[in-house]
């Protein structure tokens, strides 16, 4: 087996939500935070004969490029990872799944309170913006029929602020102030379509591949107050 680009950059952002990682028989990837307030699932091209748990992700990413056109061949303790022509290989053994944290099945995402599409470049800045202004959160209000993502400090109400509108769908009626943390937002590069519940969850689902997240909002986020 040989793993596509595309499932690689799937590895290497899962690495960066949970070095942890059980990967079942099939095409289906999912990892969960350790504080398990992130979760996401990936269909890749891949179909893997087996479950196998590997316990450093970022190790196991270091180990398919010690060789070149690395191929995979699964036993039941360990895979080995060898070059396209035989001469070197990696012999690299799986971890019992009882050691790691793991995520056995998707969330059932409520219906949600607002909807819209979260571009790639509205991400950036955010995250720029974030960075520019020290602050570590978004703030998610709708007024007027206009949804405004906001950098924000959420206990300093005298704190700059940076703020962008988008095409939202919401109840007009309703007030909401959705928190989510930056630090939260460890997403693949693209756009993607956003739905958020006043149950605290929200749902991101990129446009161009088939990865979905579900992250959940800060405790300080209000619905309809």
């Amino acid at each position: 087996m040989e793993l596509s680009d595309r499932t690689l950059n799937v590895l290497k952002n899962f690495s960066g939500i949970n070095q942890n990682l059980i990967i079942r028989s099939g095409s289906t990837i999912r990892t969960i935070s350790e504080a398990r307030n992130v979760l996401g699932t990936a269909i890749v091209d891949e179909q893997f004969p087996q479950d196998f748990g590997i316990y450093d992700l970022n190790e196991f990413i270091g180990v398919l490029g010690l060789v070149d056109t690395p191929r995979l061949k699964f036993r039941d303790e360990y895979v080995t990872v060898g070059d396209s022509v035989g001469r070197s290989k990696v012999k690299y053994f799986f971890s019992a799944e009882d050691t790691l944290t793991t995520s056995q099945k998707d969330i059932t995402m409520p219906d949600p309170d607002v909807s819209f599409v979260l571009t790639n470049d509205t991400l950036n800045k955010l995250k720029r913006a974030a960075s520019t202004l020290g602050h570590n959160e978004v703030s998610i209000t709708g007024k007027d029929g206009v949804l405004s993502l906001s950098v924000v400090d959420s206990q300093n109400s005298t704190s700059n602020t940076f703020s962008i509108d988008v095409d939202g769908e919401f109840k007009p009626d309703v007030n909401f102030n959705f928190i989510i943390s930056i630090g939260n937002l460890k997403i693949l590069p693209g756009d993607y379509e956003v739905q958020i519940s006043s149950k605290l969850i929200t749902q991101f689902k990129n446009k161009e591949v088939n990865v979905t997240y579900w992250i959940a909002l800060e405790k300080s986020s209000t619905f309809g107050v």
